[in-house]
């Protein structure tokens, strides 16, 4: 096939080679090999959506349980509206091919449609693919905005972040992109996917500020559900496999040798990442193995192999998805002591690791002889600077657009209808306010205490707000018996789970709390 420079596994040259009918092979060759490669696509596709599964069991698990069926819910707002956007106007200015477009954007296909039998294969299976990538940019601001951004606002945040990813998607993927032009290489969306959303998501939690006491010096809060968030991990762990292998954009004419080598290339990465983060977990917490640690390596590490993960050697994988997961680890604790509150560590997984990702490719990149994804060495291969300088300019190029275009509609959005929910209905829960699930509110009355309580009362429940139901009051009724009788039970708990107290007086406490009239349906799951 005629390919001057194809950079990336979804380049347009790929799709151009069966649009348009190669002379020297037949049409029967032709379909037979656009059905193989389309059925490619296709099941990766569909892999990658399951990784809307992943990032909301993870972000659900991670958070408190008076949020997690909200942030589930914006997950679903991701695809519902990002997928909107990305039909009517996203597609349309990365692969647009009409007559006005340039190296900035593409222009055409807008309300994507296939007008003719011709392309209706490729452009659909171009357009399904893509879509999971533009929806995955914008899911993964949302754990950065996490537990105190409002619904109606981050529904339109998700309609228009597609504008901050389609450009840049642009620049680096269609033929005539300016950085695909200068042989810029990201094979699976480092820096137009996982780059983008990690400063969009930077952008907005430094907009947005802190959760309520979150820096109050009791550390981050525990995770609601640990095995959620874990299974979250395998479900991204699992769809990774479909986002590198299938961005490979085929199986024919030798591309399934690049597939191969993507999915050994993903594992090591991830096996590498995993490592560091079982052995910094070990060393640095006095032989704990943290879950936060463990989940964020592995993803730290999925990340870094992303740029090159069709044209990398299994080694360098590993040694590059180490990078990422002691990159995705030590971001959030560089975070913490600033202050910026990132509730899922999307900075430093999908930031920080992301510019690691585009910047190994300077180092370990090599020209790709299967089907030219890259045509020159990196640092370590003897092709000197060049490719490293062209990574650079990549990855700041992305960031300094990221940065000033999500601004600016988070900005607007601020100051229009407002990003960030009031403080009481931060305290109460978005499950309550938003979608009228009070089954966990024990959460907030439990970590009150008797003044706050009060307080809290007199600031926001004396006044007359249609959003106040009477359930709450009927809550507040029963809090301060409830909230001294589930502290005691707590006390008792830890105090067997740190060894300071036997079994007897477990039973006893829980025994005696039993006793005074109330059932285990009044206690959080990790008290019964």
């Amino acid at each position: 096939m005629d390919v001057v420079n194809c950079t990336n596994a979804t380049c347009a040259p790929v799709y151009d080679d069966y649009i348009v009918l190669e002379t020297n092979s037949t049409k029967e060759e032709q379909a037979e090999t656009s059905w193989d490669d389309a059925t490619w696509i296709l099941t990766s596709s569909f892999i990658i959506f399951t990784m809307q599964s992943g990032f909301g069991l993870l972000e659900s698990g991670t958070v408190s349980r008076k949020n997690e069926v909200n942030i589930m819910v914006k997950n679903a707002v991701d695809v519902i509206f990002g997928g909107l956007s990305y039909w009517l106007f996203g597609y349309g200015f990365i692969y647009g091919d009409g007559p006005w477009s340039n190296p900035f954007c593409g222009f055409g296909h807008f309300a994507t449609d296939a007008s003719g039998d011709d392309e209706m294969g490729w452009t659909y299976a171009r357009f399904v693919f893509q879509a999971s990538f533009a929806t995955t940019a914008t899911t993964i601001v949302s754990g950065a905005m996490a537990e105190r951004a409002k619904l109606d606002s981050y529904c339109l945040f998700s309609f228009v972040n597609t504008f901050v990813y389609c450009f840049p998607a642009h620049w680096v993927w269609a033929t005539n992109g300016f950085l695909y032009k200068l042989g810029a290489v990201d094979i699976a969306g480092a820096g137009v996917v996982h780059l983008v959303g990690g400063v969009t998501g930077l952008v907005a939690t430094i907009m947005m500020k802190p959760r309520k006491k979150r820096f109050t010096g009791k550390g981050p809060p525990d995770m609601n559900n640990p095995t959620n968030a874990l299974l979250g991990m395998f479900m991204l762990w699992w769809g990774w496999l479909g986002f590198n292998c299938g961005s490979t954009f085929g199986i024919s004419d030798g591309k399934w040798m690049l597939a191969a080598r993507a999915a050994v290339t993903t594992i090591t990465a991830s096996v590498g990442g995993g490592l560091i983060g079982i052995l910094l977990s070990y060393i640095t917490l006095n032989k704990r193995f943290d879950i936060g640690y463990l989940i964020n390596s592995v993803l730290g590490g999925l990340v870094g192999s992303t740029a090159l993960c069709a044209i990398a050697k299994p080694w360098e994988c590993f040694i590059i998805g180490m990078g990422g997961g002691l990159l995705a680890i030590y971001t959030g604790h560089i975070l913490e002591k600033m202050e910026i509150d990132d509730p899922i560590s999307v900075v430093g997984v999908h930031g920080t690791a992301s510019v690691w990702s585009l910047l190994s490719v300077g180092l370990f990149g090599r020209p790709d002889n299967v089907d030219e994804f890259n045509v020159r060495s990196g640092l370590f291969y003897g092709g000197g600077f060049t490719l490293l300088g062209v990574q650079l300019l990549m990855t700041v190029i992305i960031i300094v657009w990221t940065v000033v275009i999500a601004f600016t509609f988070l900005y607007i959005l601020n100051i229009t209808i407002g990003l960030r929910c009031s403080e009481e209905k931060e305290i109460l829960g978005a499950d309550f306010i938003e979608h009228g699930i009070h089954s966990n509110l024990t959460d907030f009355h439990v970590q009150m205490t008797k003044e706050e309580l009060e307080e809290f009362k007199i600031k926001y429940l004396s006044k007359e707000d249609p959003w106040v139901p009477p359930i709450l009051q009927a809550i507040f009724d029963t809090v301060p018996v409830k909230r001294d009788r589930l502290r005691k039970q707590s006390a008792s708990v830890v105090g067997l789970q740190n060894g300071s107290q036997d079994i007897a007086s477990a039973v006893q406490a829980h025994q005696s709390y039993a006793n005074e009239g109330f059932e285990d349906a009044d206690l959080p799951d990790i008290y019964v």
